[in-house]
């Protein structure tokens, strides 16, 4: 039992390594969030061809907002260009961009971008592409427990009717499914703060690479690694327990 054949539906992707793999090229952090931008643009395309349904990119997280203004201020410019230019390109190929995550405190006319860019392609019904921009985890986990409170003062829902499956529909992600796959580039072993929630069952894999090397051949190796992983989602395995 299990999905070793399958692909799945939505990967999540923790881009880690780009200020690393700038140092160690003796070059300035920003060039390793310039590269790790280009690198974005690959996975989508190689992740698309794939058949990947849902593909998630943890681009900017709550805690981000303690780097350095110099280097905040750039990768603001990287995700307006991208706004501006990428996305145009992702509405061609039918893909739907949905961003996640807390609005303020991101500049207003960055925020408007945003909206424009998930209206502009709503309506498509290629791959989904998902950025967490001023995303946290454990944010989204009160502001959903706070949205149904509303709901329920309201009068529009019933504390007794809630459980898993109607309290998703509370989160950023409403409407997507889990991840089948978490991949987080650089060795590092953990999910900070991305997707507490949703990750729960998903497998996870991480490769070595930063971020900036990690192209179309290594998502593939993370596909294979993937399909050898048996998902029991708390269950046990039948065969195993029979032989």
């Amino acid at each position: 039992m299990g999905y070793k054949n399958n692909i799945p539906r939505h990967i999540a992707i923790i881009m880690d390594g780009n200020g690393r793999w700038a140092k160690e090229k003796g070059l300035p952090r920003v060039a390793g969030h310039r590269a790790g931008v280009q690198r974005v643009r690959e996975i989508i395309r190689a992740a698309s061809e794939l058949g990947i349904e849902v593909i998630t990119f943890f681009a900017f997280s709550t805690e981000n907002w303690s780097r350095p203004a110099g280097e905040i201020r750039v990768l603001m410019g990287y995700l307006e260009k991208f706004l501006d230019r990428q996305v145009q390109e992702l509405d061609k190929s039918n893909m739907r961009v949905k961003i996640i995550g807390s609005g303020a405190p991101l500049p207003q006319h960055i925020q408007k971008k945003i909206k424009d860019s998930e209206d502009k392609t709503k309506d498509n019904t290629g791959m989904i592409v998902v950025f967490a921009i001023n995303y946290g985890s454990r944010q989204e986990i009160v502001d959903a427990a706070k949205k149904f409170a509303y709901s329920v003062l309201e009068k529009k829902a019933n504390p007794e009717d809630l459980d898993v499956e109607s309290f998703k529909g509370y989160f950023y992600t409403a409407g997507l499914p889990d991840p089948d796959l978490l991949i987080r580039t650089s060795g590092e072993m953990r999910i900070s703060n991305f997707l507490l929630w949703q990750l729960s069952y998903a497998e996870c894999y991480f490769p070595k690479k930063y971020w900036p090397d990690f192209k179309k051949e290594d998502l593939e190796k993370a596909l294979e690694v993937y399909r050898t992983r048996e998902r029991r989602f708390g269950r046990i395995d039948v065969e195993q327990e029979n032989n």
